[in-house]
This record gives structure tokens, sequence and C-alpha cells, in this order.
């Protein structure tokens, strides 16, 4: 980042602009700016698109965004994504919200939103940004893996964000939900039987056969390859699918609930 930046400023002096000018030109203030030079923000992807078109870099400055976009994201999620990337088959439970490759930015930003001590800002929106660029695997065109979400009932009905962020988010779910390499399930609050109440966890089945296991609590994130206990979330998963409605009957029920919110 700081050779991006660097390499930022150069051109702008070399094109004999001022901060308070260049930011007029593409369309940011000068704070902005200044924050982007002195590496304290992250450029989003369209300010160096307009900054290669301003400076007339020829695509120079504008080549740097897939390199930029990786610094954006947590080297948490960077993990994750990569893992994602790798997978065959992706499996996933959630009884706290709609689990993260599902979810739309209004309610991410709403999740995100909520947690204490609060995010910055700055904090919030590189969050968010990350998260949605995790779900550039639901749209991949080719190779895509396999897709298995259960969804507690009570995630559907938390209204996270209020009812103008849940309609899209239930909407969006019942779109995910049509596709041919995604099962997306509900498990309903009626069953008297419920092996997910650990809390949520996701299986990663990768190319090469092995299998990994994310699970996130309070204040801990955590990876497993560890066959036995790989073993036991596959097992335990299977069941969670077991106790659920069906996929039909499940966006069923998705489209019960959003007709009630």
């Amino acid at each position: 980042m700081r050779t991006v930046v660097r390499q930022l400023k150069l051109w702008r002096e070399a094109a004999g602009l001022t901060q308070a000018e260049f930011g007029a030109a593409i369309g940011y203030g000068e704070e902005l700016v200044s924050s982007v030079e002195r590496g304290r923000r992250i450029p989003r992807p369209e300010y160096l698109d307009r900054s290669d078109q301003v400076l007339n870099a020829g695509g120079r400055i504008a080549a740097m965004k897939k390199d930029v976009a990786e610094v954006r994201y947590p080297k948490k999620v960077r993990d994750v994504k990569r893992l994602e990337a790798e997978a065959v088959e992706i499996c996933a439970y959630n009884n706290s919200v709609i689990d993260g490759l599902l979810q739309t930015e209004e309610y991410a930003r709403a999740v995100f939103g909520g947690r204490r001590p609060p995010f910055t800002e700055e904090e919030l929106e590189q969050r968010v940004a990350a998260r949605l660029a995790r779900q550039e695997i639901l749209d991949t065109a080719t190779a895509r893996p396999v897709f298995s979400f259960v969804q507690c009932e009570a995630t559907l009905r938390r209204l996270i964000g209020g009812k103008m962020v849940m309609r899209p988010q239930l909407e969006r779910l019942l779109e995910v939900g049509r596709l041919r390499n995604v099962d997306l399930q509900v498990l309903p609050l009626s069953r008297e039987e419920n092996s997910g109440l650990g809390g949520p966890f996701r299986l990663l089945k990768l190319q090469d056969g092995a299998t990994v296991g994310l699970n996130e609590v309070q204040l801990t994130s955590r990876v497993t390859a560890d066959p036995k206990e790989t073993r036991i979330l596959d097992m335990r998963y299977g069941i969670i699918r077991a106790q659920a409605l069906t996929p039909r009957e499940s966006l069923a029920l998705i489209e019960k609930v959003l007709g009630e919110t």
C-alpha cells in the first residue's frame, strides 16, 4: 500500500494538481485524498479508475486495483476467501444471523453496526466490503462449488436492521435458494430436536479431499483440519439437514415470512 499511495501522489504532483484540485476532479474531498496519500485510507476501485482517467495514466493506476483489493480486507477474511475458492462443497449452518455468503449489503452493515464496542466508520466499511467480496464465489460462471445452507427460522424472523432491511434480505434468500448448485434449508423453531444449538459453523470440502471446519464464537474465530473434529462437524451437519425442512418447503416458508414482514 505504501508503494501504491506513493505512486498516486507522484502522478498527482506530476500533473501539477493540488490535493483539493485533484479531489474535485475525481469527485472526492481533499480530506479523503490526503488520507489516501498518507496511507490512512485504502482507495476504493472507483477511486483508482477515476484517478487513472484524470491523470491520463493509460491504465497504469487502474491496474493496481486487484492488489489493492487484497489489502482492503482483514487477513482472516483473505484466508477464508482463499479456502472457499478451493472448495468443491461448502456447507454452512447458522442460528444467529443470515450466513455471510447470503447477506445483502444493508443487512451486513446492520450486523456489523450492532457490534459492541462499535467499529470505526472505516472498519465498518472494510468489513462490509470484505463480506461482499466473498460472495463473488456465488457468481462464478464456471466450476462453481456446491452449496448447502441451513438457517434456523429465528434468523428469518429476527428483524436486524428493521423491516426495510429484512425484506430485501429475504428476497435475496429466495433468489439464491433457486440456484441449481444451492440447497437452502430452514430449521423450524417448532422442531423438538435441534442439533445445532452449539452455534454456527461451516464445512469446506476441498479439491484434494480434505475437509476444513470454521467455527466462530464470541471473541474467537477458529479453523480446524483435524480429521477427528471435522468428522464430528460433518456428522452434526448431516443431522441438522435431516432435521430441517426440504429445500422446496424451506423456500415456501421464506416466502411466508416475507409476506408477514
